[in-house]
């Protein structure tokens, strides 16, 4: 699909974008004043987004998917997930307080996190080159934030929004992707102590490699590729649960531990 955003478009939503994140306060969805804007216009202004973060000084460590379940992406319709760019300013340390005032929306979900070897190139990446290219994976919790009003958004704003990225903390286990099922895997969300969410791997397109490998083929589509050393979050393998100031969320991955955070 092509865009129909100029140049200057671009450069003025990516401003938005950036200043709603950096400010934390909502903003209209994007869709709203371009109510035709495309899929790729919204990696366009992601693109520019990046691009500015990096200029200041951030360091792009990896990349995300998201919309990575069949019902998500049958209810948007879309036939592969979205993805987003990962910075060092993202990640928290385990037990850190998560500030909930630098956000405007947040919510928590559990993920499977990859880290890569080798490098990977689409088209035609497939789950088995990510496993073969996987160093290790490792439990996670994405801390997603929508910057648009009421938690309202469509699918092109949502991928200039960088997928809702907003913070990241990961737990301490590492294994190697051979030695586990990564398909089977369980997982339990508690917040405050209380079960939240639960779910299985398998909840990420039938395996976290499937979105990882699609992730690699959508990066192709720009001419970009997975470098070695990249950390990759594959999707949400529970929904995202709202979160708000004293919340302590711990996720419990069956065969990787725990992951615990907290929120001030």
């Amino acid at each position: 699909m092509n865009g129909i955003l100029s140049r200057e478009d671009i450069v003025r939503l990516s401003e938005r974008v950036e200043g709603a994140q950096a400010h934390a306060c909502a903003i209209p969805k994007l869709t709203d004043e371009y109510p035709d804007m495309s899929l790729s216009d919204g990696y366009a202004v992601q693109s520019e987004l990046r691009q500015r973060l990096l200029a200041q000084g951030q360091r792009l460590i990896g990349w995300k998917a998201g919309l990575t379940s069949k019902a998500k992406m049958l209810q948007m319709g879309v036939n592969v997930p979205l993805i987003g760019f990962l910075t060092d300013r993202m990640a928290r340390a385990e037990n850190a307080v998560i500030l909930t005032a630098d956000l405007v929306h947040p919510r928590a979900e559990c993920e499977i996190a990859f880290m890569m070897k080798k490098s990977l190139r689409g088209p035609g990446c497939t789950a088995q080159d990510v496993l073969e290219a996987t160093d290790y994976v490792l439990p996670a919790v994405e801390i997603i934030d929508s910057r648009y009003s009421e938690f309202k958004f469509d699918l092109p704003s949502v991928v200039a929004d960088n997928g809702s990225s907003a913070r990241f903390v990961c737990g301490s286990r590492t294994r190697y992707a051979q030695d586990l099922d990564l398909r089977t895997l369980g997982v339990v969300m508690e917040k405050n102590g209380e079960i939240v969410a639960m779910g299985a791997s398998a909840a990420v397109l039938d395996h976290p490699a499937n979105a990882v490998a699609m992730l690699v083929n959508i990066l192709a589509e720009t001419g970009l590729s997975l470098p070695a050393g990249s950390f990759v979050m594959s999707g949400g393998i529970t929904e995202a649960i709202p979160v708000k100031a004293g919340d302590t969320i711990v996720a419990r991955f069956q065969d990787l531990g725990t992951v615990s955070l907290r929120f001030g």
